[in-house]
Order: C-alpha cells, then sequence, then structure tokens
C-alpha cells in the first residue's frame, strides 16, 4: 500500500532534470576551502596551521564537544592559512585553505571499489568509527550522526527508518546514490541496524523513483529485516516527523524527538557514509552534489570533495547562464540563496540550483485574504498566518505559545499564499527570538 501522511503537505512541480544523469567524479580543483564547522554543534577546534603539509582522510580539525564532530582534508596539499573565509550562509567562519597536489591518501583508508558486506564490527566500535569519521546527517540537518546512534539510557528504538524520499524539486543526489551505490547502502543500514540494535529498517522512497525502488527492493531480498515502503509524492515527507508518521502512523509529540516514538531517522546518503567509515576507514569528505536548473546546459550529478567552490561545480555543469538571477545552496523551497560563488562545498551541501531572473524576484507583498491556504497546508498544523501577524508585531509570548518551534521551515504556506505574504521570514524572526527567551530562561 502506498503511505503518506494525513496532515496538510503541497505538490510543487518536481523538475527533476538530472534524474537521468549518473553520478560523476569531479576532478580536484586547485585549492580548496574546508570550514572546522560542517555539522550542527560546536565548531571542531583545528590541529592544523599554515605551511603544514596534509594527506587525503587526514584529520585536520577535532571535535569540541558532545554535539561535535572531526573534520579530515578532501585533498593533499599544503595548508596556505587557516583563518576565516565566507561560507554559504553568508557569515565568515574558521576555515582551512589548503593548495591541492595530487592525491595521496592515508595509508588505512581502503580506496578501492570492493564491496565489504561481512560485518565484523560490534555496536561500541561502529559508533566510535562514526564519530572519528566525522560523518553527519547528509539530508541538510547535518546533526553529528554518532549521537543519534547513541540510544539514550531508558529509551528503546523499534525501527530505523532510512530517508529516500528526496521530496525537495530539482534535486536528485539521492535517488542516484540508490541506483548506484545501492548494495553499499544496504550494508550501512545493517551497520546502523547494529549499532541500534534493533530487527527493522524501513526505506522510505516515493513513487515518482520507481528505478530506485526497483532496484533496492531487489537488494533487499538477502536482507530480510530491511524493507522498502513505497510513499506518495507529498512534500514535505522528507521531514523527519511526517516521514514517520507516513511509515509507523506513530506522531512525534510536540518539542520532542522520533526517539520517543521508537523510531530513528537517517538519510540514504548517511547510510552510505557510514559503510565507507566501517567497512573502509573512509572519512567523510566528499558527498554526491546535484548542479541543476532550467537553463543549465547539463544537469548533473557529481561526487565532490568538500572545499571545492561552488563556481567550479557550476563550470563543470556547463557554466552560469547569462539570465541567471539567483543561485541557491539546496532546492527550492528549503534552501538558501548565497551572495558568493566561491563559497565551498559542505558536508551538508545536497544541491547548487540556479534560478533564471524571471523567477528570481518575489511577487508585491498584499494583505492577508483570511483563505487559510497556510493552514490547511501546513504539515504541523500551525496557523502560519497567526505566526506572521504575532512576530510582525513583536508579540512573542504569542509567538511561543503557538508552537513556533514546530515549525520546521518547510515554506510550504509561502508557497500557496495568494498575497505573496513571505510568511516563513516571519515565522523564522520569530522561531530565532524565542529561541534566545528560551536559552535566557535556562542560564
Amino acid at each position: 500500500m502506498i503511505k503518506t501522511f494525513p496532515k496538510g503537505g503541497i505538490h510543487p512541480p518536481e523538475d527533476k532534470f538530472s534524474a537521468g544523469s549518473p553520478i560523476q567524479e569531479l576532478p580536484l580543483p586547485k585549492s580548496v576551502i574546508i570550514p572546522v564547522c560542517q555539522h550542527l554543534g560546536s565548531p571542531s577546534e583545528p590541529l592544523v596551521k599554515k605551511g603544514d603539509r596534509v594527506k587525503t582522510g587526514q584529520i585536520i580539525a577535532k571535535s569540541s564537544g558532545f554535539v561535535s564532530t572531526n573534520i579530515h582534508s578532501s585533498v593533499t596539499g599544503k595548508v596556505e592559512k587557516v583563518d576565516k573565509f565566507t561560507d554559504s550562509t553568508g557569515y565568515r567562519r574558521l576555515a582551512v585553505s589548503i593548495n591541492v597536489e595530487k592525491d595521496q591518501w592515508e595509508d588505512n583508508i581502503d580506496t578501492s571499489n570492493t564491496l565489504k558486506k561481512q560485518i565484523n564490527s560490534k555496536a561500541e566500535e561502529i559508533i566510535k568509527k562514526i564519530l572519528d569519521a566525522g560523518i553527519v546527517g547528509m539530508g541538510g540537518a547535518t546533526f553529528p550522526s554518532h549521537i543519534k546512534l547513541s540510544v539514550p539510557k531508558g529509551k528503546k528504538v523499534e525501527v530505523l527508518i532510512i530517508n529516500g524520499v528526496e521530496c525537495e524539486p530539482c534535486l536528485t543526489s539521492d535517488h542516484r546514490l540508490m541506483l548506484e551505490k545501492g548494495e553499499e547502502m544496504m550494508v550501512g543500514v545493517r551497520l546502523m541496524m547494529t549499532a541500534l540494535g534493533v530487527n527493522r529498517a524501513v526505506i522510505g522512497i516515493e513513487n515518482n523513483k520507481p528505478d530506485a525502488i526497483s532496484n533496492l527492493k531487489t537488494i533487499a531480498k538477502d536482507y530480510k529485516t530491511i524493507e522498502v515502503q513505497v510513499l506518495k509524492v507529498k512534500y514535505p515527507q522528507g521531514a523527519e516527523k511526517q516521514l514517520i508518521k507516513s511509515i509507523t502512523r506513530r506522531e512525534v509529540p510536540s518539542g520532542k524527538l522520533p526517539i520517543e516514538v521508537g523510531a530513528v531517522v537517517h538519510n540514504v546518503e548517511t547510510a552510505y557514509a557510514v559503510y565507507e567509515a566501517v567497512q573502509k576507514n573512509k572519512p567523510l569528505i566528499e558527498r554526491v552534489v546535484t548542479v541543476t536548473g532550467k537553463n543549465i546546459a547539463k544537469p548533473s550529478n557529481f561526487m565532490v570533495r568538500t572545499g571545492t567552490p561552488v563556481a567550479y561545480l557550476i563550470e563543470a555543469a556547463g557554466g552560469l547562464p547569462e539570465d541567471t538571477g539567483k543561485i541557491i545552496n539546496g532546492g527550492p523551497m528549503m534552501g538558501k540563496a548565497l551572495n558568493s560563488l566561491d563559497v565551498p562545498v559542505t558536508k551538508g551541501t545536497s544541491g547548487i540550483l540556479v534560478v533564471p531572473q524571471s523567477e528570481s524576484l518575489r511577487r508585491p507583498a498584499l494583505n492577508c485574504i483570511r483563505c487559510a491556504k497556510c493552514v490547511s497546508i501546513c504539515p504541523m498544523g500551525l496557523e502560519p498566518y497567526l505566526l506572521r501577524a504575532a512576530s510582525e508585531h513583536k508579540k512573542w509570548d504569542i509567538v511561543e505559545e503557538e508552537r513556533s518551534m514546530d515549525c520546521m521551515e518547510c515554506g510550504s504556506c509561502s508557497y500557496v499564499c495568494p498575497s505573496a505574504i513571505p510568511l516563513l521570514d516571519y515565522i523564522r524572526l520569530g522561531k530565532s527570538t524565542v529561541s534566545k527567551i528560551i536559552r535566557s530562561r535556562k542560564q
């Protein structure tokens, strides 16, 4: 049976122009800029300095706290400097700049294409290797994966859910990975099941990817505890809470984590990275990135080393079209515009979307007509029009009471608003302010 979540949701144009483009190994650039914070939490502490020579896969910044993880060099070369550079957020943050030389990998890393299915590591060893390798959630949140795989005392995981939905329009990196690295991904799922101590895993895929569904169902015949669940196409089904609802029919309570309903969710590319970390001793230094857009000459899926400039990817996809109005890090719904092409690819970069000038400008906002479309499509059951009004008038108590912190920032409300009101912008303002208020209470 085809499942989906029951509350809200929309179906924007999919525009998966690069779905038929196999993953290409992108040649190394002349230099890379590797941020020391490519994850949610505390920035890592640099271990290298100007003039140091580093190998591919060498640790260059160490985890600095519980919610943090390691950063590794994606190339071989000489450290040009350790300084602040502009990243995809537009802020200047600490990063390591390296001039690239011929690849020389750390000796313990297996760079062969040989599939290693036999699992010899125990739960503690798997989690330790994931921490050491700097694995994070690669669906966008970049939360350190070793933490999600460490079950808190008193909690029990009943099912591991693997997110292969990729409901964000335009992006196809997960789709291609499921087609081309399905065997490795499946071993990664088994490794995470071992780490969690669970006997059931479900891979959720929307039914607009029949080739990926067929491929993984064939592979899953050798893995009796892993099933592939076909899901109806609906945005934002790839969001953690909606995916859990679709597959298990359980609802994560407001303000709580998936573990409260016995679930842990990981992205398909995270599963592949776990395979490489545990079975190949390979840290997270590269990922699949979709480069696409209506006027891009060659919409592509590239395997890219972290630190590679965005401009280098766009050039490989045929160059920047003349009518470009905006370049987005991510997809059109949840991605954010870049102010420079010099920003580097990080662990969380799933796609680069080039938007034509004609589609990059916002329509003038008009008065709210009380149509309630934003209420009916909100997958979290919020009232976006009310959150907008409360934020605009700085009624932070109302913003908090109306569960603004439950907003996943999917952008569905702004998308359907006939008055072109930037609802999500106001909600983000409210969330950030309320978050500061909540933190101040705990001090």
